[in-house]
């Protein structure tokens, strides 16, 4: 098992109450569980701030959640790979002949254990689409999406509810987008349409 920051002995225990602790001091709270499944995909959406770094980590590390992130290869040499590995990234080759999908497929594929954790918008900014890879990985590798959340009006975010692809992106996009209405980002009004971009 590779070593992170959020399985690390002794440091994933001190991070874990130091994030108890800011949550509580800011006001916020975690919902939900972490599924017992041993791999999955997690969307954590709407993505419209910088500050969603922050929160994320925090409710990630208060709810035990060992996740994983995919980054450009270039960012893995030295000296900086180890500590990229470290923060959980997967280094992505997106000049490699092997599609981005099919390498993160790999992962889930050679890992017994495995989260990955994926902003399907793509960007904070307001856009009109989600990316579909995180379907298709979910898809491709067999796995089921986990609906993470950052709601700043409830001051609350974590786990919503986990769905195994069906096939029919539309219909499991309708389920989505039925669970993400509710859920406000910290600027509303970067929040794009809950649609999805039917290429990856």
């Amino acid at each position: 098992m590779q070593r992170t920051i959020f399985n690390t002995p002794v440091v994933r225990h001190f991070l874990r109450y130091l994030s108890l602790f800011f949550l509580k001091l800011l006001g916020w709270k975690t919902s939900g569980q972490l599924p017992d499944a041993p791999k999955y995909v997690i969307i954590v959406a709407p993505h419209t701030s910088n500050w969603d770094l922050f929160y994320g980590a925090i409710i990630a590390l208060s709810l035990k959640l060992d996740a994983r992130f995919m980054a450009k290869h270039q960012l893995f040499r030295k000296p900086f790979g180890p500590l990229m590995k470290w923060l959980g990234g997967v280094p992505i080759d997106r000049s490699s002949p092997h599609h981005t999908v099919d390498q993160v497929i790999r992962k889930f594929n050679e890992n017994e254990t495995f989260a990955l954790a994926i902003a399907p918008e793509g960007t904070r900014r307001k856009v009109n689409y989600w990316k579909s890879g995180f379907y298709h990985i979910a898809e491709g590798a067999r796995v089921p999406i986990l609906l993470g959340f950052i709601d700043y009006a409830a001051k609350t975010g974590g786990a919503g509810p986990l769905i195994m692809p069906s096939g029919d992106m539309d219909h499991d996009m309708g389920i989505i987008r039925s669970f993400y209405q509710s859920v406000t980002g910290k600027h509303d009004d970067k929040t794009g349409p809950l649609a999805i971009l039917h290429k990856t």
